[in-house]
């Protein structure tokens, strides 16, 4: 997939300026270009571009929000003086695994006053004798290289992520909100409340029970009188044709 399909794809029926965080992470870029990307992003805050085949950021538009900018695993050996134009607030740049060889590649960095966090691992740069120091030298500005400060001690994860902070606290809140409804839907009823109803159905189930048994028997009853008189009719006619034949006689 291209970057400028991907960019669409990522926008989700957004517009650009609704945007803070974009990753175009494996896509690909054509002849090793930034593509899609334009100024009306004016609110990105976070850019990762890992792996897509860039030889240049040149075409990098205007991101003034821009505070991390992920572009490791490219093919990028220079040109980095584009980014205190185009990105000036960047506090965090991932270049690991790009080809930058010398020192004088990432001089230019040093008009980014407000960097932070500089990532050069698996560069050939990090080859070179007194690599740390001279870099922290020509960067002054800088807390961390490759993950740890001057001292060698490393970056909290915070730093050594860099993403901004803040970018997902809405997102946050909304899980929060289903979660929350989601729990409300899933609690079970309270105890006692299925032996009630299980009490009152058995109850109507009860009454249910009685009622056919008063049928029943009154039915019962009722056959035993019909056959009760019909007993008694025929003993009083046989009686009274005994009655007649005694006469006779």
């Amino acid at each position: 997939m291209d970057m400028k399909k991907r960019i669409h794809l990522e926008l989700r029926n957004r517009t650009p300026s609704d945007v803070k965080e974009l990753v175009l992470d494996n896509c690909r870029s054509n002849e090793g270009k930034i593509e899609g990307l334009t100024d009306e992003f004016e609110e990105l805050e976070f850019l990762s571009t890992i792996n897509v085949g860039l030889t240049t950021v040149a075409d990098l538009p205007k991101l003034n929000k821009l505070k991390k900018l992920e572009l490791s695993d490219n093919r990028i050996s220079g040109g980095l003086e584009i980014l205190s134009e185009k990105c000036p607030n960047l506090t965090h740049l991932n270049l690991s695994g790009n080809k930058i060889k010398d020192l004088s590649t990432v001089e230019p960095l040093k008009k980014l006053e407000g960097l932070k966090s500089l990532d050069l691992f698996n560069c050939e740069v990090t080859n070179l004798n007194d690599y740390r120091e001279n870099v922290f030298k020509q960067l002054p500005q800088l807390t961390y290289l490759d993950g740890y400060d001057k001292e060698d001690k490393e970056a909290p994860d915070s730093d050594a992520e860099g993403y901004a902070e803040g970018l997902d606290d809405d997102d946050g809140e909304d899980e929060e909100e289903l979660d929350e409804e989601e729990e409300d839907d899933d609690e079970e009823p309270a105890p006692g409340d299925d032996d009630e109803e299980g009490e009152e159905e058995e109850d109507l189930s009860g009454e249910e029970e009685e009622e056919e048994e008063e049928d029943f028997n009154d039915e019962e009853g009722d056959d035993d009188e019909e056959d009760y008189e019909e007993e008694r009719g025929q003993k009083r006619k046989r009686d009274l044709e005994e009655d007649g034949e005694d006469e006779e006689d």
